[in-house]
């Protein structure tokens, strides 16, 4: 069973508050009578990132037990015209409450932490008749470089037809990790969705839609694919096999163009940027974390 701090679960209207409500119109299910006429956008494919495992574990609840805000996330698979589809594999994996992967080494802010033969916060679904998904989890923590994030892939067979990740509220994820003790951290956290390399890039496509629930959240995405896509996979390697630095590959090398911004000083091994990027603070935090209200 999962914990929470009951002040997170219990702060109602903070999502809408904050912005959260804008991502909805970007992530609601797709109408299949609706958007027959008009083609969907394709969800964005991003890179695999270090940290995926093959393990084919059909699972719905993912947590093994793991404490955590309760989060339940819940894929809507289709192609472009709005039709679900069945019977698809969906993966999913992202790290702990404090930022670390289940089934690797040099985890943590030290890089001292082994979890080799661990599977915790990984799992497989197929999805239904509706082309739904679902997973019971708890909400990601952050690691230096990376904004929080949750990946997922696609497969039919063997074949990944998307490989991709999303994205939750900045501002929700701020709450969380500064009000919960279990995600609290002694550093603050340095990558925001506005200032990541692999969100920015995505763009609109990857955006979670979040809602509040009796003890838990509940995030949803569609995820509009074409089933016979055969993608390339962008899979780099695990910092422990001389890979780049975790939290790397969501910001550009130093000097390069495109602005991941936030990233002070001199940039790591291999012309990476630090492994702890500058946060931001103040008054541009606060407009980081609070998108602003648009007028009709």
């Amino acid at each position: 069973m999962t914990s929470h701090d009951d002040t997170a679960i219990g702060r109602r209207g903070l999502l809408a508050t904050l912005g959260a409500a804008t991502l909805a119109a970007a992530s609601a299910r797709p109408a299949g009578a609706a958007t027959a006429l008009k083609k969907l956008l394709l969800t964005a494919q991003t890179t695999e990132g270090p940290y995926y495992l093959d393990l084919d574990r059909m699972r719905r609840d993912i947590t093994e037990g793991l404490e955590g805000v309760p989060l339940e996330v819940r894929f809507n698979v289709c192609d472009a015209t709005g039709k679900p589809l069945p019977g698809l594999r969906v993966d999913i994996w992202h790290c702990d409450m404090q930022g670390r992967y289940s089934g690797f080494g040099e985890q943590g802010d030290d890089r001292s932490l082994a979890f080799e033969g661990k599977t915790f916060l990984r799992g497989s679904q197929l999805t239904d008749r509706e082309g739904v998904a679902a997973f019971a989890t708890i909400y990601p923590g952050w690691y230096a470089g990376r904004t929080t994030h949750i990946h997922m892939k696609v497969l039919d067979g063997t074949r990944a037809v998307l490989t991709s990740q999303f994205f939750l509220p900045d501002a929700l994820s701020e709450f969380l990790y500064t009000q919960v003790p279990l995600y609290q951290r002694t550093r603050v956290r340095d990558t925001l969705n506005s200032v990541d390399g692999i969100a920015l890039k995505a763009g609109d496509t990857v955006l979670g839609a979040v809602r509040e629930e009796r003890q838990r959240y509940v995030a949803t995405l569609a995820l509009v694919v074409d089933p016979a896509a055969n993608p390339a996979i962008d899979r780099p390697p695990p910092p422990s096999a001389g890979g780049m630095p975790p939290g790397a590959q969501g910001m550009p090398p130093t000097g390069g163009a495109g602005g991941a911004g936030g990233a002070g000083g001199a940039g790591g091994a291999g012309g990476w940027p630090p492994m702890h990027p500058r946060a931001l603070a103040g008054a541009a935090r606060l407009k980081a974390l609070v998108p602003p209200r648009t007028t009709s």
